[in-house]
């Protein structure tokens, strides 16, 4: 079956220019003809890195996020900054947010992480052969950040049967055990 042809931008409108994000408003002529209004963020991407050590355990970060008003356990990862390489974003956020530096690291793919209202693409990466840093480099002046280790059975667990994970993270979470041949 053939490929739909991508929609027809009618008219756009810049809503809002954040320091990262635009929030644009877009009339389109969708690949069945009809039309509508659709809003949605535009993104310059993301990465998110699954730290295993040589234990087996994940590092992860306990971080509050002030859209849920909680706090909840993730990968570190982070926003591609300007000229950046998601390589380059996610070895700067393991060494600010974990402390951590990696020796071999995997490719584990990409995904859309929110595609109904943003073109937002994280890009996902294993670390292991891990080493602690002298000392850890600062951070983001908001971050609250405590880091801390799980058992795959303990993030199957929260990925399964709590809110206490977020979807990228339990994304990586099974990409990196199909990577680890752990599925």
């Amino acid at each position: 079956m053939p490929k739909p042809y991508p929609s027809i931008v009618v008219r756009e409108r810049l809503r809002y220019q954040g320091y990262k994000y635009l929030f644009l408003g877009q009339r389109l002529r969708f690949p069945n003809q009809t039309e509508g209004d659709r809003e949605y963020i535009v993104h310059p991407g993301g990465a998110v890195v699954v730290p295993v050590t040589d234990t087996g355990t994940f590092v992860c970060i306990r971080q509050y996020r002030f859209a849920v008003g909680d706090y909840i356990y993730e990968f570190p990862a982070g926003t591609l900054e300007p000229g950046e390489s998601p390589e380059m974003t996610i070895k700067r956020e393991l060494e600010e947010e974990a402390g951590l530096k990696a020796n071999r690291w995997d490719n584990l793919g990409q995904f859309y992480l929110a595609p109904g209202y943003s073109d937002e693409i994280m890009y996902a990466y294993l670390a292991r052969d891990l080493q602690p840093l002298a000392e850890k480099p600062p951070g983001d002046e908001d971050e609250d950040i405590e880091v801390v280790q799980f058992t795959a059975a303990e993030l199957r667990h929260k990925a399964l049967h709590t809110r206490e994970l977020d979807a990228k993270t339990v994304t990586c979470f099974y990409r990196a055990m199909a990577f680890l041949g752990q599925l």
